[in-house]
């Protein structure tokens, strides 16, 4: 294995839940809940890139103006970055840019998916309560079975008011 290779496996398999896998014949996958955040490739001969990650854009934007970084193949409109050259980053950044890679990824699983993994990660804020005239927070209803009927009811009366079909002659 290439030098590079040992400390990015080393690396991407020491992030909790993380697995590796060889796919396409040359790649080496990292991924958690089986969704990739690490690509390398394991026969640098076939393709010029060694790594790839995933990235936000912002940062996607930032590093395909770096020499040795190109958008990566197939993956670029998912923001993802390729690296040609392994010196153009350093090794402690391409490992925080792998560990947000990771992150987001992580960020991006089901919620359920993620309580499985015992991660207690939450990409997005908790909902608010929903607030009453006065501006004091309520709590929220679930629809009830009276509530559900005159929905239902209300469906009905659409209904009967549409258009009536038009009788069909028949011929004889």
């Amino acid at each position: 294995m290439t030098s590079y290779l040992d400390w990015v496996r080393a690396f991407c398999l020491s992030l909790p839940h993380a697995t590796e896998d060889v796919q396409w014949e040359h790649d080496l996958l990292f991924r958690i809940a089986g969704k990739m955040f690490c690509v390398a490739n394991l026969e640098p001969g076939i393709s010029p890139t060694k790594i790839a990650f995933k990235c936000t854009p912002e940062k996607f934007a930032e590093l395909v103006e770096v020499e040795g970084i190109i958008p990566a193949p197939y993956m670029a409109r998912n923001h993802w970055v390729a690296i040609l050259d392994m010196d153009a980053l350093r090794q402690p950044e391409m490992k925080e840019l792998i560990q947000g890679s990771y992150q987001m990824v992580l960020e991006k699983l089901p919620k359920r998916t993620q309580a499985a993994l015992g991660s207690g990660v939450s990409s997005k804020p908790a909902a608010k309560p929903a607030k009453t005239e006065a501006g004091k927070s309520r709590p929220a209803k679930a629809k009830t079975t009276k509530a559900k009927t005159i929905q239902a009811m209300a469906t009905k009366k659409k209904a009967a008011k549409a258009k009536p079909r038009r009788a069909v002659k028949r011929r004889k």
